[in-house]
């Protein structure tokens, strides 16, 4: 299982961030993700606790879970179903107000499921092409958010 983190500061409200963060049809600003959408919709909030998403990356289909969703603090989710397959631990997002804003610290613990050579996808292929997707994602959270004079 490969632990995968992304960190970055967001110069805007907590309160905006996580929103932002947590509509993950805005994903598709990223250039590595094509299609995200709500497919059911969470107990208390559209993207909170219990929704599902589904979303299209050039890299394979996820269908995840909402597990935890404490805003604007943290939430947490499970990828239920892939293709390819993966292996999924979990997914987490934590938001922190600092004097630049809001940091924001992504990790997930996956894996690609594939005898002898699933160690070397994840950490050579898998692992890459997730931190880069995560990192444009938030860069694309910056520029959309950002305070600028």
């Amino acid at each position: 299982m490969e632990t995968m983190i992304v960190e970055r500061t967001i110069d805007a409200p907590i309160d905006d961030v996580f929103a932002w963060l947590t509509t993950t049809t805005n994903y598709t600003a990223s250039p590595l993700v094509l299609r995200c959408r709500l497919t059911r919709q969470g107990e208390t909030a559209p993207y909170g606790l219990g929704a599902v998403r589904s979303h299209l990356w050039m890299i394979g289909w996820f269908r995840e879970r909402i597990s935890h969703y404490d805003p604007p603090y943290a939430t947490e989710y499970v990828v239920e179903r892939s293709l390819p397959p993966a292996r999924h631990e979990v997914g987490r997002m934590t938001f922190t107000e600092t004097d630049g804003g809001t940091r924001v610290c992504w990790t997930t613990r996956a894996e690609i499921p594939v005898p002898l050579i699933g160690p070397f996808l994840t950490r050579r292929v898998a692992r890459p092409i997730i931190t880069r997707t995560f990192g444009n994602i938030l860069a694309a959270a910056d520029a959309a958010l950002a305070r600028r004079p």
